[in-house]
């Protein structure tokens, strides 16, 4: 049961995606071109976003387990830190060089569009040296 609801969760928000257009490189360029040919209809799709998150996080705030009987884990972070910032910057960089971010670049992927596969790739190589140099940088003294 707990596999199918993710999957039925994971397929609609793909479907979403793809109805907003937030899978169109063209249209996220156009909705970040401020100054250019602006097109403000992604905005539409981020505040709904926004008003299911806020509605889904405060009643989330009430509760202690999922709907399917799971732990519930939320976020505990308060503060706005280095790497925050540095993570901020590089997802809005990408962003804005390639149209794409991650939720929609796999949308792409698995809907055949061959720049999503770059993107996907050069976004798993960034995981992999974010996670590489996080333990470096982490690592036991040793003795």
């Amino acid at each position: 049961m707990h596999r199918a609801s993710e999957f039925v969760v994971g397929l609609l928000a793909g479907l979403g995606l793809l109805l907003s257009g937030m899978t169109d490189p063209a249209k996220v360029l156009g909705f970040l071109d401020l100054f250019g040919a602006w097109d403000p209809s992604l905005a539409l799709v981020m505040g709904g976003a926004i008003a299911v998150g806020l509605f889904a996080f405060s009643l989330a705030k009430k509760r202690t387990r999922t709907f399917l009987g799971g732990a519930l884990h939320l976020p505990q972070a308060q503060q706005i830190d280095k790497p925050l910032v540095i993570g901020g910057l590089l997802f809005g960089a990408g962003w804005g060089l390639a149209g794409f971010c991650p939720g929609p670049a796999l949308v792409a992927l698995a809907a055949g569009h061959p720049k999503a596969a770059a993107f996907v790739a050069a976004m798993i190589a960034g995981m992999l040296l974010c996670d590489v140099l996080d333990r470096r940088l982490h690592r036991a003294p040793t003795a």
